[in-house]
């Protein structure tokens, strides 16, 4: 054990932060906490909504063919060039240490960890509707907000029977020739007002079923055939059957959810229970790669702000005395090695100018 400004460091695997989940909130709280002094891991188990896009969309500085699994394996780099260490692993329980130990032990199948705070970033999964179905990312989308811009002036085709279902096949007529909306032979469930608006929008309501899909050379969606013979034709939709929130560990340590099934969080990503903070998808609000960005940069900004040793405090000035050079820079030793040899640092192979805006 050493001890660097005030914290104590063990050689087992103890943590400053822990963040569960590896999708873009997840990652980019741990580039933040990581580059702002704190040793910091990722517990992914891999997969995810961000893995599942063909192309990435609306992220700046980010091209169209970069497809998500590239685009988290450069964020996984960043984060490891920084010191920061990714456990591919399922953390299935989680509890706080002790009243006298104000820690969280996380458990995998193999390995037990340790932090002082702990992010969840674990998302939600989309409900599927049944097949036949064309596939994920070539006709069968799950964000609007996405993808609609592929859409324009093309047949598309909205799926559900419910009020979000109906209001999405609405605002697709902001962008596509023709909207159908499919309940697949259920009884459509929205309320009569969006009953009424449906009416006095051109959406073609269709109740058959699915019975087979057609798709192009490239495996995109064509046509679908219904069980009563027609054939429609569509470029692409968006099923809307609702999303399953993965709030396991959160239940687990009593945080509070919202009425919708998110975790809540503050604007800076703090839940109800100290030392817990949620990141991204499974966290109330769009669920866009920007936004979850935005997220775990002001959760891994906030984290650093509660856990950094300077400037200590009068009380604890009072308490321990004046700072002493010996215990600055109050960073890891691995992190400051990493830090050191970073391309990054001032004195590295960009020398003079380094970077100006920590935005790397």
């Amino acid at each position: 054990m050493y001890t660097a400004g005030t914290r104590e460091y063990m050689t087992d695997p103890d943590y400053d932060v822990v963040v569960v989940g590896g999708g873009p909130a997840g990652l980019t709280t741990a580039l933040y906490a990581t580059r702002l002094g704190q040793d910091t891991a990722v517990i992914d188990r891999g997969g995810g909504r961000a893995a599942m896009m063909a192309d990435t969309h609306n992220v700046i500085g980010v091209t169209e063919d970069v497809s998500g699994v590239e685009f988290l394996e450069t964020a996984t780099e960043q984060v490891e060039s920084y010191g920061g260490d990714v456990h591919r692993a399922f953390v299935s329980e989680i509890e706080r240490l002790g009243d006298e130990d104000p820690r969280f032990r996380l458990e995998t199948d193999g390995e037990s960890y340790v932090a002082r705070r702990v992010v969840l970033a674990t998302g939600f999964s989309d409900a599927r509707p049944d097949p036949p179905l064309p596939p994920t990312g070539r006709g069968l989308h799950y964000c609007l907000h996405c993808d609609a811009y592929m859409f324009v002036d093309e047949p598309v085709f909205v799926m559900g029977i419910g009020d979000s279902a109906a209001y999405v096949a609405m605002i697709m007529l902001n962008f596509a020739e023709r909207v159908d909306l499919l309940t697949r032979g259920a009884e459509p469930e929205w309320s009569d007002e969006t009953g009424e608006l449906l009416d006095n929008h051109p959406v073609e309501i269709v109740h058959e079923d699915v019975e087979s899909v057609e798709r192009d050379e490239n495996g995109w969606l064509e046509s679908f055939t219904f069980t009563d013979g027609t054939v429609r034709e569509y470029r692409g939709g968006f099923p809307m059957y609702g999303s399953n929130y993965n709030t396991d560990l959160a239940e687990q340590l009593g945080c509070d959810l919202t009425d919708d099934g998110t975790i809540d969080v503050d604007d800076h990503g703090r839940t109800s229970v100290d030392g817990v903070y949620a990141v991204g998808d499974v966290t109330p609000g769009h669920n866009q790669i920007p936004v979850a960005i935005g997220q775990g940069a002001k959760a891994g900004i906030d984290i650093h702000m509660d856990l950094r040793a300077f400037p200590r405090s009068l009380d604890e000035i009072a308490e321990r005395g004046p700072v002493d050079e010996n215990e600055v820079p109050a960073v890891s030793p691995d992190l400051l090695a990493t830090a050191v040899a970073h391309h990054g640092h001032a004195a590295g192979p960009r020398g003079e100018t380094g970077s100006a805006t920590g935005d790397d």
